[in-house]
């Protein structure tokens, strides 16, 4: 066997060490602290389950079971934080970094296992956060819906949208529970964006066998080349271009779309005028960029733990929590600043990835080489 390959197999041995190291790491990282996380949560929810006499079966295997998998994508790239600063600083506290280096491995080149680990966990974190969450939340909502908090939101005030590129809708209230609008008023306009047509009534309900609209003192207004007529019917029912859904506005039908019926529902809320364009445009982004934050906070880690120092493994881990700290706070602002502020989605998403991801790089170039 010659040299070159002699060298290459002992960077094999290397790198599948650092990697078997760092997945083991994640995953009893993870599950330690999932089992942690679920005892509490018993110990906080068990007078509801027993209040509304939750089936053990449906707790386990319906709540947990589908729980499991959003806990784990929203704090991946902390526990992969955690993971790499403890078995890295295990390792340069045992010399082994050093070893490592001394036997002429470059550190740009003892950084390549950490990057194909975290390319592994990326991967999966968008697998899961675009597919698998969405799917579960189903089941894990209805569970809360059905048990831990039996009162579902049913009034909605002061609703208004776009049912389309050229109609505008507006009711002061909906009752989601009788599918039943107040003070409904619907404004059509014409291709000049000039008002042709306004539809009033004092009360809609809806009924789903015929899937019309029963209406109480409905008027019709239209005009036409400076002409004006008026209708009005007592009570009638009516087919009106309108959906129950179309009413209600809910955090949780973000929650179980995956991220191509996601887009769609952004386009048409965008379209209606919507107030949760922001929040979706967020979720959206997050579930596309957020797993870059495991490739930045795995060399961040890798850049504070690999140098041995007296403190060994607890000033390492002081360091990265205080980061780790820093970088939510930071994603927490620029999500207010989206919601409240201008900053568009994207960059709200994107911008502590970009700052933490130069502070990565600078970390990395003045690590001990």
């Amino acid at each position: 066997m010659g040299i070159r390959a002699r060298y290459l197999e002992r960077y094999k041995l290397i790198d599948g060490y650092i990697l078997k190291k760092y997945l083991k790491t994640f995953l009893l990282a993870m599950a330690l602290i999932i089992v942690i996380v679920i005892t509490f949560d018993i110990s906080e929810k068990l007078d509801d389950f027993l209040r509304n006499h939750a089936p053990l079966s449906k707790i386990v295997f319906q709540y947990y079971l589908n729980f499991i998998p959003g806990f784990i994508n929203l704090y991946s790239p902390l526990f992969i934080f955690i993971s790499v600063i403890f078995f890295t600083s295990k390792m340069a506290g045992n010399t082994e970094i050093i070893a490592i280096l001394g036997s002429g491995l470059s550190y740009k080149r003892l950084l390549q296992p950490y990057l194909h680990g975290s390319i592994i966990v990326a991967v999966m974190v968008i697998v899961m956060s675009n597919f698998v969450i969405p799917w579960s939340n189903q089941y894990l909502m209805e569970f809360e819906n059905n048990y831990f908090r039996p009162m579902k939101r049913s009034y909605f005030g002061s609703v208004h949208f776009k049912s389309d590129e050229k109609t505008l809708v507006y009711s002061t209230s909906y009752n989601a529970e009788n599918m039943t609008a107040f003070n409904l008023c619907v404004d059509k306009m014409d291709s000049s964006n000039a008002l042709c047509q306004r539809i009033t009534a004092e009360r809609i309900i809806f009924d789903s066998t015929s899937n019309m609209w029963k209406c109480t003192d409905y008027y019709t207004r239209n005009l036409k080349d400076g002409k004006e007529t008026l209708t009005h019917q007592p009570r009638c029912t009516q087919p009106l271009e309108l959906s129950p859904d179309d009413f209600k506005l809910s955090s949780q039908q973000i929650q179980v779309m995956n991220t191509p019926q996601l887009y769609r529902y952004i386009q048409r809320e965008r379209l209606r005028g919507s107030s949760t364009v922001v929040t979706s445009s967020i979720e959206l982004w997050q579930r596309i960029l957020n797993p870059m934050a495991v490739i930045v906070m795995t060399f961040i880690g890798v850049a504070v733990s690999s140098r041995k120092t007296r403190g060994g493994i607890g000033l390492h881990l002081a360091i990265g929590i205080s980061i780790a700290f820093a970088f939510i706070v930071f994603m927490k602002i620029t999500t207010v600043f989206a919601i409240n502020g201008n900053l568009p989605p994207f960059w709200a998403v994107l911008l502590p990835q970009l700052v933490f991801g130069i502070a990565a790089a600078y970390l990395v170039k003045k690590a001990p080489k």
